[in-house]
């Protein structure tokens, strides 16, 4: 009897420890991800939304358990890629959990809260885009695309892209502003960052850190290369139409644009390039005039709240 109640007093300490070991469940997010899966004979799934209603079942169950559990990108050309380099047997269940063990751990990754894996898709894809637009503009900010660059000149530039963040911000003053951030890039898509700030009627600035941190290195890798970026800002206050104002980057700062400039900056896919139709209801207006130096300017003495 001793011995039988020993044996349930360790199963039962393996089961609370299992609880407290997070899992991460890659995905594979379309269908043309999931074609390219189907030619490994171990993968056992015969379509794509059946495939995503098992993962449903398996973060559920997971949950159920109170296993802490995260959702990533599971892309098969990386895979295909990562078992060569490391000589491993691609059609193979235990290859591909050490693969999801190196994306959780290097990779972006989402937490699940409950929702449908199909509503947390976008999410997920978003923050991976985000991710690899990071990593690039740091390439840019810090390799060999900068020539003249160095670590003292990116630190530089990043320091001074966060002071044209902050000066746009406090220009712009009360209310939900949407940022974007567009830089020419190497080949036919540019860099493009978007942020999110509010400040409130008392100076207090609500902004996502990590869009910040991207925003800003693009930003920076526009400046220390002397690329012609530039930066449109949307503006929702209580009583107002929605307004536009944007800003062209030259000589290493944010310069205002003109009316007429901002209307066409807006109505241009910055990553196309093909035309969009203005939205009706929306004031497009002239940027406004940021200082570059610190500790001048707007908001000068407040405090802002992250």
């Amino acid at each position: 009897m001793a011995h039988t109640d020993d044996i349930r007093t360790r199963r039962s300490a393996r089961q609370r420890l299992r609880k407290e070991v997070p899992s991460t469940v890659a995905v594979l997010a379309d269908e043309r991800d999931f074609a390219a899966m189907r030619r490994y004979t171990s993968f056992g799934f015969d379509d794509h939304p059946g495939y995503l209603r098992h993962v449903d079942g398996l973060l559920r169950a997971l949950a159920a358990q109170g296993t802490y559990s995260s959702v990533a990108l599971f892309d098969p050309a990386e895979y295909a890629a990562y078992c060569a380099e490391l000589r491993l047997e691609p059609d193979s269940a235990a290859s591909r959990t050490r693969y999801t063990a190196e994306v959780a751990a290097s990779g972006t990754t989402v937490a699940y809260d409950g929702r449908p894996v199909t509503r947390l898709l976008p999410r997920l894809i978003d923050a991976a885009e985000q991710q690899a637009t990071w990593e690039y503009a740091t390439e840019l900010l810090t390799g060999d695309d900068c020539g003249h660059c160095g670590d003292d000149t990116g630190r530089m530039s990043f320091t001074r892209a966060s002071l044209a963040l902050r000066r746009i911000v406090e220009a712009l003053g009360t209310g939900t502003h949407h940022l974007v951030c567009s830089v020419p890039a190497d080949g036919d898509a540019p860099l493009v960052a978007l942020l999110q700030a509010e400040c409130g009627p008392d100076g207090r600035l609500r902004l996502d850190e990590p869009s910040a941190l991207v925003f800003c290195t693009v930003l920076a890798a526009g400046i220390a290369t002397d690329r012609p970026g530039g930066i449109v800002a949307r503006t929702h206050t209580p009583g107002r139409p929605p307004t536009v104002r944007g800003w062209s980057l030259r000589s290493g700062w944010p310069r205002p644009l003109n009316e007429a400039e901002v209307f066409s900056a807006y109505c241009t896919d910055p990553v196309t390039g093909e035309p969009v139709p203005p939205e009706h209801g929306v004031a497009y207006e002239a940027g406004l005039e940021l200082t570059e130096q610190e500790g001048a300017g707007a908001g000068e003495g407040e405090e802002h709240g992250h």
